[in-house]
């Protein structure tokens, strides 16, 4: 069993778990993701380790509740115990002082960047980081940014806080205005897919981390298969970190949808047993 220490709501629908899990926190490294178990009945759930601390023995994981599996988890609370929690899975994020790299993270994704932006930093990175959500009241690790950022901007689509508009324009502004060396961007697929086409003109090297469906995140299932140039590679032992110039985003787009009917069916159903 592991103990949930800490829980902190951001929005409504967004929320983190700090949990207790020493080996896991010793051997994490930043790009890596675990899978969550609630209990015997829950979804296998796959979430990017968005922090850990080897000394207090935790691993920090942020979620969004868009389905049942996740709806599920917001009941839980510090102190509460859950199954299990396997990993530290996937490759880690290449870290190297690469020169100025731009970060860039799309709402939920910004948890996932903050540990490689902190660790590029700590290696002597100029970092550049712009973190994108729909609106204010969805912002959150604003200072834990700025902490490791040289540059730091925020945008958000209604303009209610920082920049308005969609990350990808201060990332062409600043490609166009200075030598870039890499570019890591974090988010939904879509987001992801726009970035390394605002890139690829110039020649940047851009990575990103797919999360396509996953099922039991060792390799074995072949359920998170991505077309990488003439390749086929699995993100859960190859990724989750792969080059954004040569995923195949319409056909990870499209197998995304595979199992939306059954989500919603689940969701239905759960929501008329549990209603709010």
């Amino acid at each position: 069993m592991f103990e949930i220490t800490a829980v902190e709501s951001f929005s409504p629908s967004t929320f983190l778990w700090e949990i207790n899990a020493p080996e896991i926190a010793r051997a994490a490294r930043p790009g890596q993701f675990v899978i969550v178990h609630c209990d015997e009945t829950s979804e296998r759930i796959p979430l990017t380790i968005a922090d850990f601390d080897a000394v207090k023995g935790t691993i920090t994981i942020v979620i969004q509740a868009a389905g049942k599996g996740t709806l599920e988890m917001m009941a839980y609370k510090a102190g509460d115990r859950i199954s299990a929690v396997a990993g530290p899975l996937g490759e880690p994020s290449e870290i190297e002082n690469f020169g100025t790299v731009v970060l860039v993270g799309g709402g939920l994704g910004a948890a996932p960047v903050y540990p490689i932006l902190r660790a590029l930093k700590l290696k002597g990175c100029h970092t550049i980081s712009i973190i994108g959500f729909r609106t204010k009241s969805l912002v959150f690790w604003e200072g834990r940014f700025r902490r490791y950022s040289d540059e730091s901007i925020i945008v958000t689509d209604d303009g209610s806080y920082g920049e308005k508009g969609l990350v990808t324009q201060p990332l062409k502004d600043i490609i166009m205005e200075r030598q870039i060396n890499r570019v890591i961007a974090i988010g939904p697929l879509v987001m992801m897919r726009s970035c390394a086409e605002v890139t690829r003109p110039f020649g940047v090297r851009t990575i990103v981390s797919v999360n396509p469906i996953m099922v039991d995140g060792t390799g074995m299932c072949g359920s998170c298969r991505v077309s990488l140039g003439d390749e086929v590679k699995f993100a859960c032992i190859d990724g989750p970190d792969m080059d954004g110039h040569l995923v195949n985003f319409d056909e990870l787009i499209i197998r995304q949808k595979r199992f939306v009917k059954y989500e919603k069916q689940s969701l239905a159903l759960y929501e008329k047993k549990c209603p709010k």
